[in-house]
């Protein structure tokens, strides 16, 4: 009875810690990864309602298929969008109710694996207030989803092989988690390494090996997984999935393989994840805590060495291969249920050791919630208040400019924000101004763009050629907006445009041919 209250003050105060900016416009951190979740989302609900074919609003014209994971809180926003018309709030409040879904899971697996409502209580507890969870647990993103069938996976798979022995017949639930948690995100993957030791580690190498259940469990986890992988990058004009894999993750782990001085280099990246942990994913108080959990676990006090072992072992070469090279914070999510198990389970063992009863009891329960809401919403809130902060000035900038231009129109945005261009509400490009040249802008405008939004002025500054090759076109004045913003039609061209861009040409390779070389390398 006092571990479910527990349980219902855990799930009351993580809910109240992510009301908090329920309402803000998507420019708060990370905006260019949910302005990307929030334009696939709105862009299923008027353009094709199918999780199957993501798009966003920077490729050009519609349709603008990417390589993703599976959409699932974007699909389920554009599902209340088609009931209820488009907010973005539905997508922060599914984030929500994920969160909390995974605050009862956590805490239900840590008091079954350290069997103590104490352990149970806290890991919950914990969770719901780790500053990470806390402020990742209300964006419009999906990793939330991912983290949540992430743990229910594990804990599904772990009383299904402590149950049932991993028998056939009851196997359906933790394989369809484990393929949700795939799905959610490739990241969720690591799991892999936790559920195959739970297996070795209960019916041994070769058991396992042959056991039909074995089978059975892997082809419905991972058939389906590969089966999207595979359709969704034939249809997709972004690879963002197997790219990044590819190009920043792959090359600099082979080469850690076969170089010293390219492995020490990643080793130093990885350390510097600790500061994620502790600044703002768990906070000071979460990062001791699961400490004292791993050195408890390392001296045998703790149950559940294999599956938490293994856990750790996954997470830390996920951290070495992904997260050194992709160096954000909320790429160590998966961390947080772990590093709450961890501590739940370092508290319970305190508090068993107690030996109380009575008044002395009831105390106890007391101070384990004050450990983890002083510990996490007090200190460490101040990690993460900056997160919170947005962009008021660009959204009503954004906001005007979706007044101001003629609705279908296509533009380019010389700067790099999905989120900039969902309150724009218009398709497109999104470039680097100090990349993109007058070739490229003439593509643009030939498959149909006719404004270009110059949000980072310096950078097109910087760009010569295309700053002076914008110049044939005109500068619209809109109320409310301080970006330039071209009128990219040649409708409307400036007299003269060209006659200008050819002196500016004249003039440059003039300047070019007076340079000084550069003296030749001897031989």
């Amino acid at each position: 009875m006092i571990f479910r209250a527990a349980l219902l003050a855990a799930l009351l105060l993580g809910l109240a810690l992510r009301l908090h900016g329920i309402h803000d416009p998507l420019l708060d951190h990370p905006s260019w990864r949910q302005g990307d979740t929030a334009s696939i989302a709105r862009n299923f609900a008027l353009l094709r309602y199918n999780p199957l074919f993501p798009q966003t609003n920077y490729d050009g014209p519609p349709p603008n298929y990417v390589e993703l994971e599976l959409q699932i809180v974007p699909f389920l926003a554009a599902t209340l969008y088609k009931l209820f018309g488009i907010h973005e709030i539905f997508g922060r409040l599914l984030s929500i109710a994920f969160s909390l879904g995974t605050v009862a899971v956590v805490g239900l697996f840590a008091r079954r694996l350290f069997a103590s409502g104490v352990a149970g209580a806290a890991a919950a507890l914990l969770f719901a207030v780790y500053p990470g969870s806390m402020y990742y647990g209300r964006t419009f993103m999906p990793d939330t989803t991912m983290i949540f069938f992430l743990t229910a996976a594990l804990y599904a798979t772990w009383c299904w092989l402590e149950d049932r022995d991993g028998e056939t017949r009851s196997l359906w639930r933790p394989a369809l988690l484990a393929l949700l948690a795939f799905l959610a995100k490739p990241v969720a993957l690591l799991v892999a390494l936790p559920i195959a030791a739970l297996g070795i580690a209960r019916h041994g190498w070769r058991r396992t090996l042959t056991r039909p259940a074995t089978w059975l469990y892997a082809a419905i986890a991972f058939v389906p997984l590969l089966a999207y992988l595979r359709f969704e990058h034939a249809v997709a004009e972004w690879h963002w999935a197997s790219g990044i894999t590819q190009r920043h993750v792959i090359p600099p782990l082979l080469a850690a393989l076969h170089s010293p001085a390219a492995f020490a280099a990643k080793l130093g990246a990885f350390h510097h994840e600790w500061r994620f942990l502790w600044e703002t994913m768990l906070g000071p108080v979460g990062c001791l805590l699961a400490l004292a959990g791993i050195v408890l676990l390392a001296a045998r006090a703790l149950n559940g060495g294999v599956l938490l072992w293994s856990w750790l072992a996954a997470v830390a070469l996920y951290g070495f291969a992904v997260v050194t090279v992709e160096p954000v914070d909320y790429y160590l999510y998966p961390v947080l249920p772990l590093a709450a198990l961890l501590g739940g389970g370092a508290i319970g063992w305190l508090y068993a050791r107690a030996h109380l009863v009575g008044n002395a009891e009831r105390t106890a329960w007391l101070l384990v919630a004050l450990i983890a809401l002083a510990g996490t919403t007090v200190i460490d809130r101040a990690h993460i208040a900056k997160y919170y902060v947005w962009r008021a000035g660009v959204y009503e900038q954004a906001r005007a400019l979706d007044g101001a231009l003629p609705k279908g129109v296509l533009i380019v945005m010389g700067h790099y924000d999905p989120a900039i261009l969902y309150y724009i509400n218009r398709y497109g490009w999104e470039e680097d101004p100090a990349l993109w040249t007058p070739f490229d802008q003439e593509s643009a405008i030939r498959k149909g763009a006719r404004y270009f939004i110059d949000v980072e002025s310096r950078r097109l500054q910087s760009n010569a050629d295309l700053y002076h090759w914008l110049e044939r076109y005109p500068l619209m004045k809109i109320a409310g907006v301080k970006w330039p913003v071209y009128h990219t039609d040649d409708a409307v061209a400036l007299p003269g445009a060209e006659r200008r861009w050819q002196e500016y040409r004249a003039r440059e390779r003039a300047a070019g041919s007076t340079r000084p070389s550069a003296a030749p390398m001897p031989r």
